[in-house]
């Protein structure tokens, strides 16, 4: 089965693509495609008030416009000294042309004196599954806990990672390997909720 991995964001593109190739029976059942494979471009509305109602969204028309199931999702860091924010505007915080590097760096200024303990943030993820026929079929979220780093740290991943520190690990997202990373993130979590409706999908449909 041919699944389209509704993102035109190729960090996100990337660790999906990831995330299916380390799943043995996910690889063979489904050939995922990237909207930037299959040379289309989708204006995507981004209009709900939640991660997951945007995710459906996306699915949705993604599936109708490449006529194949695809799969979307919507994610965001959240600060929570700073009431959630940016949450559902983390991509469009400073416009979508500025670079992360900026965007952290602006945060790390809007924390500035707050102490550690108080820097508590999370990224969250929604995705959804859907069909051209049958709609949305299957939705999943996942979560994950830090604390916002007093500066940028690592060259990995992307968007918001060099600030996204974790204690437990005493790593930031983005000094972490991309496998570790995958096993433990919001994306990853979110993914592995949704690749069992994935599987039973493929099986489905030829």
């Amino acid at each position: 089965m041919k699944l389209l991995i509704a993102t035109s964001n190729e960090g996100k593109a990337r660790e999906l693509l990831m995330l299916i190739e380390s799943d043995a029976e996910l690889k063979r059942l489904i050939e995922p495609i990237t909207l930037m494979q299959l040379g289309i471009r989708v204006e995507f509305e981004e209009e709900g008030e939640s991660y997951l109602e945007v995710a459906m969204q996306k699915a949705l028309q993604a599936a109708k416009a490449a006529k194949m199931p695809a799969l979307a999702e919507d994610s965001g860091l959240e600060i929570d000294v700073l009431g959630g924010f940016p949450g559902s505007r983390s991509a469009r915080f400073m416009g979508k042309g500025t670079s992360y590097s900026v965007k952290n760096e602006c945060i790390i200024k809007m924390l500035h004196g707050v102490p550690e303990e108080k820097r508590i943030a999370r990224y969250r993820c929604a995705m959804a599954l859907a069909t051209p026929d049958d709609g949305v079929v299957a939705t999943s979220e996942g979560e994950v806990e830090g604390v916002i780093a007093f500066e940028q740290r690592g060259e990995g991943g992307f968007g918001y990672d060099p600030i996204f520190y974790l204690p437990g690990l005493g790593f930031t997202m983005a000094q972490l390997p991309t496998h570790v990373k995958n096993a433990i993130s919001h994306r990853g979590i979110a993914f592995r909720g949704i690749s069992e409706a994935i599987k039973a999908l493929a099986k489905k449909l030829p």
